[in-house]
């Protein structure tokens, strides 16, 4: 049956894949759009937009990405670190995942899920970012990797796809309060990035205990530039970072000046694009609206699940990736059992994203727990790069410059205690034994953190909803 299933779901939505990924959204946005009811040229519009937007932010970290690899690959060359394991960044295992029929199938699943859990009053989110469903998908694929046959698989997907769908509507209100944007503003995320959210609630707790009193050197980009003028700006920033990273791979002053200048230009442009994202869910946002008001009433409102990239414009999370980086480096020549240097993923998008939701900005906060959760990645990285290398040699995805016994995988990959997770769920349904007992307890352990920090955030978002009736 489950062959079946899998078949059908690669008949139906490979096509659409095949696009890629800004055809995909602009496609799938027009479609939802056009369906609650917008005017055909204006739900286009809004999808154009939005596959502008996907395209622009793609675009832009490359540039920034690359810019910043060269310079801490000088650093790295003269550190003298020497790490079996490549990281080749984000697309060779997107490309992998895609490779996989299963990946379909897991959509065509939570799509079905999503579907489930509106209906059921569960959710108040659309999750249209179905190209980002390859971050749970290799997740569930190395978990298949480990052992686990495709029955348990599936649950497990489920399991953290329903999690993530819940993670959505209770991030909503903050990313209202980060982009400064109006209640009926429909942009949430379900990006499997944001699952880090838990164990940085759990250290930003621990924050408050043993070092609040940073609190009063701690700031935003809002409040510096407020203090300080152009100084505080995402384009000062950026090239304050440039610099830093320049120095730090000893750079002729040009090159120097020059890296700081793209990372200044990368920060102001990543808030332009946000805006973008904004626009482009303007004419589904007011479909969505109607259509809940006339079948729901109004005390029921749906928000639209995007990419991560519509909060891009806050450039805290730049600053702090950009000072992540050469701590990432630093702690992989350190820690015992690494075997990842870290360069295609060195701007570490999988972590910081979350740190500005639970920090709401906070960059001490965001740096010093962000370097506490870096092994994590380094780890996570260094666990899958034997399934990463295999699935990449059968794809054809494998680099051509790396010798033939050489590994690969990715230092900032989305969901690495998801992949620890998994690793315990493959080996309990191939091996049995004692890995029964370990998955159980990491599951529970999952489980247990996330129900706390729901709680937490709903506490959070009680206190918006007390001053907005203020």
């Amino acid at each position: 049956m489950l062959d079946g299933f899998i078949s059908f779901a690669n008949m139906v939505l490979k096509p659409l894949i095949d696009l890629g990924p800004a055809s995909v959204m602009t496609v799938v946005l027009t479609l939802i759009a056009w369906a609650f009811g917008v005017k055909f040229t204006k739900a286009l519009q809004g999808g154009l937009k939005l596959g502008i937007a996907i395209t622009g932010v793609g675009a832009i970290m490359g540039i920034l990405t690359t810019a910043f690899s060269e310079a801490l690959q000088k650093f790295v060359e003269s550190t003298g670190l020497n790490l079996n394991v490549t990281d080749v960044g984000w697309s060779p295992l997107a490309t992998i995942t895609w490779g996989s029929s299963y990946t379909l199938y897991f959509m065509m699943v939570l799509l079905i899920v999503n579907a489930i859990m509106i209906f059921t009053n569960k959710t108040n989110t659309f999750d249209v970012d179905i190209f980002d469903i390859w971050h749970l998908s290799i997740t569930g694929l190395f978990a298949m990797y480990v052992g686990a046959n495709l029955l348990v698989t599936t649950l497990f997907v489920i399991f953290i796809g329903v999690l993530k769908i819940i993670n959505s509507d209770l991030m909503k209100p903050t990313f209202n309060d980060l982009l400064d944007a109006p209640e009926g503003n429909p942009m949430t995320t379900t990006h499997m990035n944001y699952m880090m959210n838990p164990i940085v609630m759990l250290l930003d707790k621990i924050y408050d205990k043993l070092f609040f009193w940073l609190d009063k050197y701690d700031f935003d980009s809002a409040t510096l530039n407020n203090k300080i003028g152009f100084w505080g700006s995402k384009f000062a920033i950026g090239i304050y970072l440039g610099i830093f990273v320049g120095v730090l791979a000893k750079l002729p002053v040009r090159s120097m000046i020059e890296l700081g200048f793209t990372a200044g230009v990368s920060l102001e442009l990543f808030s332009v694009i946000g805006q973008w994202f904004i626009e482009s869910v303007e004419p589904l946002s007011q479909g969505v609206t109607e259509f809940a008001t006339k079948h729901f009433g109004s005390e029921r409102t749906f928000n639209i699940g995007l990419d991560w990239p519509f909060i891009a414009g806050r450039s805290e999370m730049w600053a702090a990736a950009n000072v992540l980086a050469p701590i990432m480096l630093l702690e992989a020549l350190v820690l015992p059992k690494n075997g990842l240097l870290p360069l295609g993923g060195i701007i570490a998008m999988g972590l910081t994203p979350a740190l500005l939701v639970v920090t709401r900005g906070k960059i001490i906060r965001m740096v010093v727990i962000g370097a506490v959760l870096l092994p994590v990645f380094l780890y996570s990285g260094t666990l899958i790069a034997p399934f990463v290398t295999d699935m990449a040699k059968q794809v054809g995805a494998f680099p051509e410059n790396l010798g033939a016994n050489a590994l690969i995988s990715h230092s900032t990959l989305e969901g690495p205690i998801e992949k620890f997770v998994a690793y315990f769920v493959g080996k309990a349904n191939g091996d049995g034994g004692q890995f029964i007992l370990y998955a159980v307890i990491a599951l529970a352990v999952y489980l247990l953190l996330f129900i706390w920090y729901a709680r937490q955030m709903k506490k959070r978002n009680a206190e918006y909803a007390a001053k907005a009736g203020k």
